[in-house]
């Protein structure tokens, strides 16, 4: 079955005009949510808003919204006033600058969505993934949508394109803001940690390879309960002894995976796929 596009767009660059459809790139109903109910009636509770210095419930049409600009001090907003603060959604996805893929830091990304072209933008979508692609650049862009403007990137993946929106540098933290302890490293230590990384090293990561174990196992009991079975608690094993030394951690780690333990390496991509990616055209759309 085909995805179902959350929204549209026009992505320009230059004086192209490429019409782009956005699809989520994960299944949200996949996730685990659990609702309160009434323990006496079974019925689904609502939330409710209260005021604190009242105890009374306060209704959503006697409720505005206030920005706190001192302790414990609102200015208060109208809805008319609310729809001025925010950014004209154009739906424009406007590309600014390209750059080097391996120039923008993951600390950056937030969260990713397919495109897919429009009607009448076929033509266009490949021959921007395909010059993303040669080139090995990634577009920057402003995505206005939602009363927001977006920081976003855009980035060839197989035959297509992927938006990514990024965080503005003002919303990332600082890793100079985590204390870090100074230290000497140890030679030896060094080239052990070194070993293990080369005997749990594969050429290549394959995400089908793994899945969410919790996921499977809080579905396989709440099956159960459905099914009228009780669920018992598992007693909890004690934990391992912990190796304090950090040579005899490294030394113990280095020895268990080497007692012959069957891995299995991600599969790697075959040379036929690397050259085909690597030889793309552009389509006539």
């Amino acid at each position: 079955m085909s995805a179902r596009p959350i929204a549209t767009s026009t992505i320009s660059f230059g004086l192209v005009s490429l019409p782009v459809k956005l699809y989520s790139t994960a299944e949200s109903s996949s996730r685990i949510s659990f609702n309160w109910l009434n323990k006496e009636t079974g019925n689904r509770v609502r939330q409710q808003y209260v005021d604190p210095a009242s105890g009374d419930v306060v209704p959503r049409d006697e409720m505005v919204k206030g920005y706190e600009f001192a302790k414990g001090q609102y200015v208060v907003f109208e809805p008319d006033e609310l729809k001025a603060l925010e950014a004209q959604s154009t739906n424009t996805i406007e590309i600014t600058q390209f750059v080097p893929a391996d120039q923008i830091e993951r600390i950056y990304f937030d969260k990713g969505y397919y495109l897919g072209p429009d009607k009448g933008g076929a033509r266009a979508y490949r021959l921007l993934s395909a010059a993303l692609e040669q080139t090995g650049r990634v577009a920057i862009a402003k995505y206005g949508a939602r009363g927001k403007m977006y920081l976003v990137m855009i980035r060839p993946m197989g035959d297509g394109l992927v938006l990514e929106q990024l965080y503005y540098p003002s919303e990332v933290r600082s890793i100079e803001q985590v204390p870090l302890e100074d230290t000497d490293l140890n030679d030896a230590e060094l080239k052990l940690a070194i070993q293990l990384i080369d005997q749990a090293s594969s050429d290549a990561f394959d995400p089908s390879a793994y899945h969410d174990e919790v996921r499977d196992r809080v579905m396989e009991l709440i099956q159960k309960k459905v099914d009228g079975e009780e669920i018992t608690v598992a007693h909890e094993e004690a934990p391992e002894t912990k190796i304090i030394d950090l040579m005899e951690a490294l030394k113990a780690s280095l020895a268990e995976g080497g007692d012959g333990a069957e891995r299995k390496p991600p599969k790697r991509a075959s040379k036929s796929t690397d050259d085909k990616a690597k030889k793309k055209k552009v389509s006539s759309g």
